[in-house]
């Protein structure tokens, strides 16, 4: 099945032939796939998922926010090394009082975007957690990003307690889903916030985008594949989430 619309996550520019293949799967195994990851982030533990192949062929390292501690931080920045950023449902973005970048920034640069991969960016604001020193180290990461997953459970949080708890600028960028998840786009983002729903965590979810240290480029989904499977963790195509979850 084909996603919606593009990833806004981050850019698909440099993204060649081979970083953008899937790994081929039957429909058992797409749908064993699908459940593990459904298990494995119930139980706190980071799912690798490839988005599709015709958009930016990237995979994600996939986290529930409330589970990560400095090693999940330690693990992103070196085994993945992209953005480290945390999705947050539409829901609980607007209780935060959380708009998109785009719209919140008044410079010039914000105008006249002609994006390739959809109609807008998902980043809001970023934030670090108010307890932090300079918000970048891994135990500052992780203080803030885990702060944010129980921000996310705490129904009654609010824009104000928001503001009260944590700051912006900061080290951890916030991206805002689609309303209506997968029916409306299908980023990261949106797979992240799926994930968690349908492993009953909170709607808050680290995604951070595995790069290839030789070629500069996304790291195919073949060595992402085989990077799961070496450290026993679950590997998952989009287009198995999209048809279980969408």
């Amino acid at each position: 099945m084909s996603p919606p619309t593009a990833d806004a996550d981050s850019d698909a520019t440099g993204v060649d032939a081979d970083a953008s293949r899937s790994v081929p799967m039957e429909n058992g195994e797409a749908a064993n796939s699908v459940d593990a990851a459904i298990d494995a982030f119930r139980a706190g533990q980071p799912v690798l998922i490839h988005d599709f192949a015709d958009r930016e062929g990237e995979t994600d390292i996939v986290y529930p926010a409330t589970a990560v501690d400095p090693a999940a931080v330690r693990r992103l920045r070196n085994d993945a090394g992209g953005l480290v950023c945390v999705a947050l449902g539409d829901t609980v973005a607007e209780r935060f009082g959380l708009p998109f970048l785009q719209d919140a920034l008044t410079h010039p640069a914000t105008e006249n975007h002609d994006l390739s991969y959809d109609d807008r960016s998902s980043f809001s604001i970023t934030v670090n957690h108010r307890t932090t020193e300079t918000g970048i180290t891994d135990r500052d990461r992780a203080t803030t990003i885990s702060e944010l997953g129980a921000a996310a459970a705490t129904p009654d949080y609010d824009g104000e307690t928001f503001a009260t708890e944590f700051r912006s600028p900061g080290h951890i960028h916030l991206l805002r889903a689609a309303p209506n998840l997968l029916a409306d786009r299908a980023g990261h983002t949106e797979l992240g916030i799926a994930l968690a729903e349908a492993a009953d965590q909170p709607p808050a979810a680290v995604v951070c985008e595995m790069l290839d240290d030789d070629t500069g480029t996304a790291l195919s989904p073949a060595d992402a594949a085989a990077y799961a499977a070496h450290n026993d963790l679950v590997y998952v195509e989009g287009s198995a989430l999209l048809d279980r979850l969408g």
